[in-house]
């Protein structure tokens, strides 16, 4: 089964929204990403969010679109500096889950699940960009599989 790992949609500055909201580039950017997904035909069981505005806001938008049968939760310990050991050993590798956070979370998960490390750097994220990680079959390690960015630079 696969672990999706979702980077929130470019927001609006703290000054124009002290929430931090996505901005219409944010939100056009996550709505292309997840009707690409669709059109992957890729299946997520449920979406899981930090709770910050602009991560609920990016897994409303792929939710949307991919109407995964978990819908989505909040969850703590996927903030910003949260530690991703902890969390690690919550994902169910059996679920087709999707994690939407921030960085530097989701890169240091990305590497600890990798690497066994979090501070060997293995994916550069882009908001709304989505990582597709899968367990490699003779080991407890994941996997890059594939990734859905919203530009190629």
């Amino acid at each position: 089964m696969a672990l999706f790992l979702v980077q929130h949609g470019k927001s609006l500055p703290k000054d124009e929204d002290p929430k931090k909201g996505l901005s219409k580039e944010g939100i056009a950017e996550t709505k292309r990403i997840a009707e690409v997904a669709k059109g992957y035909n890729i299946h997520v069981s449920g979406i899981t969010h930090s709770g910050k505005t602009r991560a609920r806001q990016t897994a409303e938008i792929i939710a949307s679109v991919l109407e995964p049968e978990g819908g989505i939760q909040e969850s703590s310990g996927l903030n910003p500096m949260d530690d991703v050991t902890a969390f690690a050993d919550k994902i169910d590798s059996t679920a087709n889950c999707m994690l939407v956070g921030h960085l530097p979370f989701m890169e240091r998960m990305t590497s600890f699940l990798i690497t066994g490390s979090i501070e060997r750097p293995v994916f550069k994220f882009q908001n709304s960009g989505v990582v597709c990680l899968d367990k490699y079959p003779t080991t407890q390690l994941w996997v890059i599989k594939w990734a859905l960015v919203p530009n190629i630079r």
